[in-house]
């Protein structure tokens, strides 16, 4: 039955009004909270108290963290590798440093790449995440977000996009020289869990990864194909390769870190972390950074129960907490010294 229209009264059709309620007629109570010096004073002080403790707290637990960054990009024996043609084969180079304190604890190896945009859109959207999740259709047809990176024109990139393509691929070796040994280094227990068990799987749960992958390509960057990125270790091979998980794994900032290895506390030498001394850095430099002038570096670092080495969270509370301790004082000044001639104008207006 259609709906009537009276055009007299010119009112719409009664299908099309809200329902006579108060929620849709929009009378429902409203609380309006009225700001007065004794609600607003103690808020400001409230906050002051609670956040510059913890402020203080996490700096100082930041502070404890220990951390050590070498920028390897063109310094010392690295610089020969600086402008390297990789054509020519890879070029492998070596830096001293020193840890002046002990790092005690679990700690992690991170690489860092400076200028280097992974949260540009296109780049973040280039990737198939049918494929990393081992789905066989889209292995051997790539999603053409991955253009230009999906195909050679007759095979298929695995992975395909710009992000796998340009996966990190130095190799960083660590050696003690007190002892005369190598750090032993974990290259598993890096990614996420989730990343892992549930968003990267190999297309065959069978062991001939080189079968599975019959059809495709490794990209066209890489020196060799996803099922030889751990050829030991068939849970370490792959899609589901820790390295290459962490790496697609885009970072927010043009300057970022990313997990690379834990230091294997159960060896020998190294059961209470890594001891102070001097070490030796072996990299073999296989990743350009000139192009867009990046820098790369790498990071040792112990954490805490917050995380990584981080002050300014610590730093943030405790600005926000004196920032609020100084206006709440400011306020109780003001308040003071005109809230009783506020008061009295406000009560001979209303006689």
């Amino acid at each position: 039955m259609a709906t009537s229209y009276n055009k007299e009264s010119n009112e719409e059709p009664t299908s099309k009004r809200p329902d006579n309620t108060a929620f849709k007629q929009q009378r429902l109570p409203a609380w309006q909270p009225i700001l007065t010096a004794g609600t607003v004073l103690p808020a400001f002080f409230v906050i002051a108290i609670i956040f510059i403790p913890l402020g203080i707290g996490l700096l100082i637990t930041s502070n404890n963290i220990r951390e050590k960054e070498i920028d390897y990009t063109d310094q010392g024996d690295c610089s020969k590798c600086a402008n390297w043609n990789l054509t020519n084969g890879n070029c492998a180079c070596k830096l001293n440093f020193t840890l002046e304190e002990d790092f005690e604890g679990q700690v992690y190896m991170y690489y860092g790449l400076s200028n280097f945009y992974q949260n540009h859109r296109r780049y973040v959207k280039s990737r198939d995440d049918n494929q990393l999740y081992g789905v066989s259709s889209s292995l051997k047809d790539p999603s053409s977000e991955c253009a230009p990176y999906a195909n050679n024109g007759t095979m298929p990139y695995a992975p395909c996009g710009a992000i796998a393509n340009s996966m990190f691929n130095d190799t960083l070796k660590l050696y003690f020289q007190g002892k005369n040994v190598s750090v032993p280094l974990l290259k598993t227990g890096i990614a996420w869990w989730t990343d892992k068990n549930v968003k990267f799987q190999n297309p065959s749960p069978n062991d001939d990864l080189k079968k599975a992958f019959a059809g495709t390509q490794k990209p066209l960057y890489w020196s060799k194909p996803v099922y030889e990125l751990d050829p030991t270790d068939l849970t370490n091979n792959g899609f589901i390769n820790e390295d290459f998980i962490v790496w697609m794994r885009t970072a927010a900032l043009p300057t970022f870190r990313k997990l690379y290895r834990r230091v294997n506390i159960s060896e020998p030498y190294f059961s209470n972390g890594l001891p102070a001394g001097n070490y030796v850095l072996h990299v073999e430099y296989n990743y350009p950074v000139k192009s867009f002038n990046g820098k790369k570096r790498m990071i040792l670092s112990t954490t805490s129960w917050m995380g990584g080495k981080n002050p300014f969270l610590g730093i943030a509370y405790i600005t926000v907490g004196s920032v609020c301790f100084v206006l709440g004082v400011v306020l109780f000044i003001i308040h003071q010294k005109y809230g009783k001639r506020s008061s009295e104008f406000i009560d001979s207006v209303n006689q």
